[in-house]
């Protein structure tokens, strides 16, 4: 099509114009470079892609959730301790920072009320901001407004139990607007209430994991009741609102394994999808009699990309693939079963 708008004095361009453009064109491809793994196209092609590429280089990120009101994803990030927003065609931007937050983990999008909430911790991955003070001992909930990205509350945890070593990990919000962080490092759910006032909501020598990770992923049911997973066992949990210490074990009707779990996500109250990290799957669990039991319904591998967690976007999810703390890039990839 170029080249039938190319003419001379007298009429069409003869045939040897038409060969050098050719040669040149060819030249000029070849100076493109090839994708690579590590080099994919950024732009969707269609609405709600498949996957989106993002080329932020040993970003890592941990949390992750679906802002449907403004069309973006919200990230966090071990290594830098930022929370960020990612776009369809990959657009990338910072919505919050703060000096304290040391390594960015869970996010929970309290839509309703215009909140950002994430966990805040410290396993030495975020170089420029650890020190000895706060390895392993920083364990926090920061809340920011998530239009401004202003830091509206920031919720010391560790100091409730400043014997112990530490590390928030991931968020749930009721109904009424209260926030429940699990700790991976110590046998604790912390609560913070809409003041932003933090108490031990339930610690229990069962969620002791010793040097391993214990408490990990955790999800509000509307019944009243979170689900909680323990990463080191594979076990999940579900804890009364009303009454936390008559939490009990959900029984694995099916004997699946679950170690590693991270990320929940709740699709529906009788549908529970769990990202394994370790095992490199998301697993779409079932219960049928209020989480007393649960089974497997299908699964949905991920490769080795250190899957985390996992967001809902309409009637789709789109699980977290971090890769490493040194790739170049992370991708959010679209879960089917």
């Amino acid at each position: 099509m170029l080249f039938s708008f190319i003419t001379s004095p007298t009429g069409p361009a003869r045939r040897p114009n038409v060969i050098r453009l050719t040669a040149l064109a060819a030249g000029l491809l070849g100076l493109l470079p090839g994708c690579s793994k590590d080099d994919e196209p950024t732009t969707p092609t269609v609405p709600n892609p498949s996957r989106i590429s993002v080329p932020q280089a040993a970003f890592h990120p941990e949390g992750i959730q679906y802002d449907e009101a403004n069309k973006r994803f919200i990230v966090s990030s071990r290594t830098k301790g930022v929370v960020s927003t990612v776009r369809d065609d990959s657009t990338f931007a910072q919505l919050a920072d703060d000096p304290r937050l040391i390594s960015t983990i869970g996010v929970n999008l309290d839509a309703g009320r215009n909140r950002v909430l994430v966990a805040v911790s410290d396993n030495g991955a975020n170089t420029t901001r650890t020190s000895a003070t706060t390895l392993r001992k920083r364990a926090a909930l920061a809340i920011f407004n998530n239009t401004s990205g202003a830091l509206l509350n920031y919720v010391d945890l560790g100091g409730l139990r400043p014997a112990l070593n530490h590390f928030a990990n991931d968020i749930a919000v009721d109904a009424a607007g209260n926030a429940y962080v699990t700790d991976s490092n110590a046998p604790i759910i912390y609560k913070v209430d809409p003041q932003g006032v933090a108490s031990v909501f339930l610690e229990n020598a069962q969620f002791d994991a010793g040097t391993a990770f214990g408490l990990n992923g955790i999800v509000y049911h509307p019944d009243g009741y979170l689900i909680v997973a323990k990463a080191n066992t594979g076990t999940l949990y579900k804890v009364p609102i009303a009454n936390p210490a008559s939490f009990t074990a959900v029984t694995n009707a099916t004997g699946l394994t679950l170690t590693g779990a991270d990320g929940l996500l709740l699709t529906d109250p009788q549908t529970l999808l769990l990202v394994s990290g370790s095992q490199s799957t998301v697993y779409r669990l079932s219960s049928t009699d209020a989480w007393a039991n649960v089974r497997s319904t299908g699964t949905f591998a991920t490769g080795a990309v250190s899957p985390t967690t996992i967001t809902k976007r309409g009637s789709d999810a789109y699980v977290l693939y971090p890769y490493t703390a040194t790739s170049p890039r992370f991708k959010i990839v679209k879960v089917s079963f």
